[in-house]
Order: structure tokens, then sequence, then C-alpha cells
């Protein structure tokens, strides 16, 4: 708890904010709770691990804001959970689909018509290298005739592509069609499904191997010359500086907010 003073000289007290970490089990949940204890302002009050009610863990600690790194196949559930408990949210888990996004959205416009302004950011990565590299992707591929995405993870990675290439393809391709530039040109007419996944006409490809953990290279490239934008994130520890600074933005961006880019205000 930190003490302040007022213009009249008296001692103003501040609570510090209040985090539940969901998903406290896994490698990223414990790392989160390290970086959140470790935090000035920030108060841990809930580890919720698997078959845990998180209805319940919300209200039982009086939450601020929930932390979500678990499962693709609960995330959503866990949201709209602290919606209920009118508790803002950071969710880094993957797997979010426009469909998902929308329902969130709709969530949200009722609990702001019932006078509670809540926020939920999703951030496909927290690291800031990587945001800034997808950024800088955006930003370069208007001038590019070509360009794909390779993402190299772990092999207990559960989705692929990942939620930062799939981020960083539809930037990519947004950018692109913006600026009126054709698609990549590509002759193949087989390859046994080597040319990746199409993410809005950007080709993405997956790469799972042990002892990596999260990477990305963009390619881009014109006749006679091309640019490799690559980002390393070599331990979990990386993505804690974004994490935190989620964590107390979340309450000052009522609605949804998708990518850490426009928390930094890099759009």
């Amino acid at each position: 708890m930190t003490d302040h003073v007022t213009d009249e000289g008296t001692p103003a007290t501040y609570s510090p904010l209040r985090v539940a970490v969901l998903g406290a089990e896994g490698r990223m949940g414990r790392t989160t709770c390290d970086a959140v204890e470790a935090a000035a302002g920030l108060e841990l009050v809930a580890r919720v691990t698997r078959g845990d009610d998180v209805a319940q863990a919300l209200a039982d600690s009086g939450a601020d804001v929930a932390v979500d790194f678990t499962r693709p196949d609960v995330t959503e559930e866990n949201v709209h959970a602290a919606l209920d408990a009118g508790v803002h949210v950071v969710v880094g888990t993957t797997g979010w689909t426009a469909e998902r996004q929308g329902r969130v959205r709709e969530h949200l416009a009722r609990r702001a018509a019932e006078g509670l302004d809540l926020g939920v950011i999703v951030a496909p990565n927290f690291g800031l290298s990587a945001v800034l590299a997808m950024t800088f992707a955006a930003k370069a591929a208007r001038y590019f005739e070509s360009v794909e995405v390779i993402e190299l993870h772990h092999p207990d990675k559960l989705d692929a592509p990942s939620g930062t290439a799939t981020h960083t393809a539809r930037a990519v391709a947004a950018a692109r069609a913006a600026a009126g530039v054709a698609p990549s040109p590509d002759a193949t007419e087989s390859g046994f499904g080597a040319r990746g996944a199409d993410v809005d006409g950007v080709r993405v490809h997956a790469v799972r191997l042990r002892g990596l953990v999260a990477h990305e290279e963009i390619l881009l490239g014109n006749v006679g010359e091309q640019l490799v934008i690559r980002q390393d994130s070599f331990d979990r520890v990386s993505f804690m500086p974004g994490v935190v600074l989620a964590v107390r933005e979340v309450g000052r961006r009522p609605g949804l907010t998708v990518g850490l880019e426009h928390v930094l205000d890099l759009d």
C-alpha cells in the first residue's frame, strides 16, 4: 500500500491493484504470479488453477483484474465469468476468433449499459520486441511484392499457427489491402501442404522444435532485395513487462482491446 500527500498536506492512502492469475499452475501462470508479486502497486490475491470455480475465486479474492493464461478451450468462458464478476481481464491465451471477440464485445456492452465500464485486453504476444516486430512488419509490407511469416515454438504449444503469427499476418494483409498491393506472387500448383497456412492471403509457416521458446520471422521481398524482421523470446520473463503494463492499463481502457500495440500507442 502506498501513501501519497494531498495538496492539503495530509496523507492519502491508495490500495494496490488486486490481481488474480488464472492458469497459475502453468509455466506462464507461475511466471506471471512472480511478476505481479514483484511489481510495485500490484497485489497477487488469487492463484486460480484447473478445476477451480473461476467466478467464486474472483469473488472471494476481491480481484480488480484477472490475468488469463489458461487454454484456448476455456479462456472465453473465463473472460465471461470475470465480466459477470465485475473484473477487468488481461488475456494471454491464444485461439481468439472474430466470433469469440464479438461475444466479448457484446458482454462488455451489456455491462456498460448497466453502468459498469470494464476493460479486456487480449494480446497475442506480450513481448515488447514481438509487438515492435509486428508493428514494423505491417508498416513495411506495403513496399514489398512478397511477404511470408515463419513462427517457431516449443513442441508443447497447442495451436498452430501461433496467435502472434496470425495477428502479424492479419495486420500485414490489412496494410497491403489498404495500399492496394497485389497478393504475393506464387506459382505453386502442388506441394503436399508445404506452403503453410493462408491467413488473409499471407502464408504462415509453423515450426515446432524442442529447445525453442517463441520466435518469429517476417520475410519481405522485392526483385534484388530482401528484408527480414526477426524476434526471439528466450525466456518467459521477457513477456512480463508487457503483462504488468496491460494489468495497469486495462482499467483505463473500457471495451475490448486486441493487441498490445494499442496499449503502447504504436498504431
